[in-house]
């Protein structure tokens, strides 16, 4: 079983964040093609660097349910006014916390996430994903290595 833990969130909180919203999520490479594509625009036209810049520089790749549709951006935490940007709101709760290493900075975000919804929120019995969203974040810590962790706002099942 992969290494993770629950971590409890004790107040609401709101992260700040640039996306495309996914039409069909099954769409594995066109989602993939359309979120690249957005974060090359905010990379290139600056307004990411802006919004890092408000909070604390800390970029998070974030999923969640916009409007009743699937939805996938970069952004922050902390709520911001920024042109073109979403705010959105996360729950006070038990989170799932899935570290995880690699090598390769930009890819390190989706391997986690494929890790979680490959299979490791299917071991996990004793707690349910609940959403609204999810967040990654990846940092670099010695060698060329990156770490990151997913956070995932899940439920203690009972019964």
């Amino acid at each position: 079983m992969s290494n993770y833990s629950i971590q409890t969130i004790s107040e609401n909180y709101k992260m700040t964040a640039f996306g495309v919203s996914l039409d069909d999520y099954n769409d594995w490479a066109g989602n993939a093609a359309k979120t690249a594509a957005k974060k090359a625009e905010i990379t290139e036209n600056g307004k990411l660097a802006k919004l890092l810049a408000l909070a604390d520089g800390q970029e998070y790749q974030i999923n969640y349910v916009l409007e009743g549709k699937a939805w996938r951006g970069f952004g922050v935490k902390g709520a911001y006014d920024v042109e073109d940007a979403v705010v959105l709101d996360f729950l006070a709760g038990d989170y799932l916390v899935v570290p995880d290493t690699g090598s390769d900075k930009d890819r390190l975000a989706d391997e986690i996430t494929g890790k979680v919804f490959g299979g490791l929120l299917q071991e996990i019995t004793d707690y349910k994903y609940v959403g609204p969203g999810n967040s990654t974040f990846v940092k670099a810590i010695e060698d060329g290595k990156f770490y990151g962790e997913m956070w995932l706002r899940v439920k203690k099942v009972v019964g």
